[in-house]
């Protein structure tokens, strides 16, 4: 991770020379490629075992955010309440307790714009936070673009994306409350093994369905899970009655995040010690991802720089959230103009292809209605590589703000995302996970529109996890197995005949 930091710091952004001249009583650091001519001022010491830099151009240090930033308190018009699954009335705080701890229930409700980060939580943070914004001056050599591309790179954690930012407090607030168990869906199984990483350190026990297509396709992901003391199940599964009926009506069914959430809420119902985590979608989760924003824009304004378009894979929304929430609240504000693009998958293409309807969050029913961009709660999509994007709908908020205008979306297939992070991770060096490869597809897109009009634009974009467990993916694209699946208008309108017909 020292490497990376050196690339955004030392080549990149004009650092400040030292006025006074070399200085023999500073000890020169080797971290990775170049020699450093002097101390790193917020390189940070893991008891003793682990250095972490994180550089900026002049080494100004960013501190770890001391807040979580709710863009609900700067929206001009509120989002639209959840509602009662059976009532259909909106939900109130007592109804999420079976499923929920006190301090998460309150977060997901909250208006205030900023709700501070407990000091545990931030310890643990320390770890891998705050994490480098890197210039991918190589990828821009590459496309021959006069664009300047800037990516935040989540992949440095214990889980090897930005789940954790979320996993971590939500473990807390659980084991604060004296639960002893938590579980949760998984897709890829970057959420699960961040929740079981975080159960680990807090005591908890964690039980974790994984969809199918992933569990096939991801077998370390599973290892992961079960080495920080997760039990893991594919999902369908025989252990719930949710499960049981899918398997019934197709036993070959991939699974869906849908499904395994049912499972996951049905087993958290049942257990009065046992609550419920998710990973995405929720207000919430969504609150914890803007530390990923609000480092960035320290980052990005101390080297002198300012976004005109940001750029974020979308499935639930929450590693686009922490990403473009702050610089929202900023645009708002009128203090930037940047526009804001989510990119999804053409196979699950929610917020391009969906309705904005009030709509289950998992496929039996058994959560609260939520008014989101959807593709129908018995939507299954294909089995794409991307499992973290294989929702059918997408986080509330950002449908909201999707609604309001403050933001646009687009669909690329997969074929054209792993040709672009080939390209990428032979530039850059990384090899990206295959959800933000959706990011880097458009981010090339952007970057060789502005080679053909010659504008100099300045691309932000969100890297939110390495692909080191996804290789078979990679391997596909490689051996050209990879195709693109179709998106089938006939199974959509299917599965929009189950959404229930609320008024707004």
């Amino acid at each position: 991770m020292a490497t990376h930091c050196v690339n955004f710091s030392a080549s990149s952004f004009h650092t400040k020379p030292s006025s006074s001249g070399p200085s023999t009583n500073v000890e020169k650091k080797w971290l990775g490629f170049i020699t450093l001519d002097r101390k790193p001022r917020n390189l940070k010491l893991s008891k003793g075992c682990r250095a972490r830099a994180a550089l900026n151009a002049d080494t100004v240090p960013v501190e770890i955010p001391r807040q979580w930033y709710n863009l609900i308190a700067d929206l001009p018009i509120k989002p639209p309440p959840p509602l009662h699954p059976k009532t259909f009335e909106p939900v109130k705080p007592e109804d999420l307790s079976p499923l929920f701890p006190d301090e998460l229930i309150k977060q997901e409700a909250s208006g205030e714009r900023y709700i501070d980060i407990p000091e545990e939580v931030r310890e643990i943070y320390k770890l891998w936070r705050p994490t480098p914004l890197i210039r991918a001056k190589r990828l821009e050599k590459l496309l021959d673009t006069p664009a300047r591309i800037y990516y935040k790179y989540e992949g440095g954690s214990p889980a090897g994306s930005h789940k954790p930012n979320s996993a971590v407090p939500q473990v807390y607030y659980n084991a604060k409350q004296g639960i002893k168990k938590v579980v949760t869906e998984t897709g890829a199984g970057q959420w699960g093994c961040s929740l079981a990483f975080a159960s680990s350190l807090f005591g908890l026990d964690c039980e974790v369905w994984q969809v199918r297509a992933s569990y096939d396709q991801k077998p370390y992901r599973k290892l992961m899970m079960q080495t920080w003391g997760a039990k893991v199940h594919p999902s369908p599964s025989n252990i719930t009655e949710s499960g049981r009926k899918t398997l019934l009506m197709d036993p070959s069914t991939p699974g869906s995040l849908g499904i395994a959430i049912s499972e996951a809420v049905e087993v958290a119902a049942m257990n009065a010690d046992t609550k419920y985590c998710l990973g995405s979608v929720l207000n919430h989760v969504l609150l914890h991802q803007t530390v990923i924003g609000e480092e960035c824009l320290k980052q990005m304004e101390a080297i002198g720089e300012t976004p005109d378009l940001i750029i974020g894979c979308t499935g639930g929304g929450s590693n686009f959230a922490g990403l473009s929430f702050p610089f929202i609240r900023e645009k708002l504000n009128g203090k930037m103009s940047p526009v804001i693009r989510a990119v999804e998958p053409s196979a699950c293409p929610s917020l391009t292809q969906g309705v904005y309807r009030y709509d289950y969050g998992d496929t039996a029913g058994m959560t609260p209605l939520m008014k989101m961009h959807t593709l129908g709660h018995d939507f299954i999509p294909d089995p794409i590589h991307a499992g973290g994007l294989r929702y059918h709908g997408m986080a509330p908020l950002i449908s909201h703000v999707y609604e309001l205008g403050f933001m646009e979306a687009l669909a690329i297939p997969q074929t054209e995302c792993f040709r672009g992070a080939i390209q990428f991770a032979r530039s850059e060096g990384l090899i990206p996970a295959p959800e933000p490869t959706h990011a880097i597809a458009a981010t090339i897109r952007e970057a060789l529109k502005c080679k053909e009009t010659g504008e100099v634009k300045v691309i932000l974009t969100a890297m939110c996890g390495h692909g080191h467990f996804d290789l078979p993916a990679y391997d596909n694209y490689l051996q050209g197995n990879l195709v693109d699946l179709s998106f089938d208008d006939e199974k959509l309108q299917a599965a929009l005949s189950s959404v229930p017909n609320m008024r707004s």
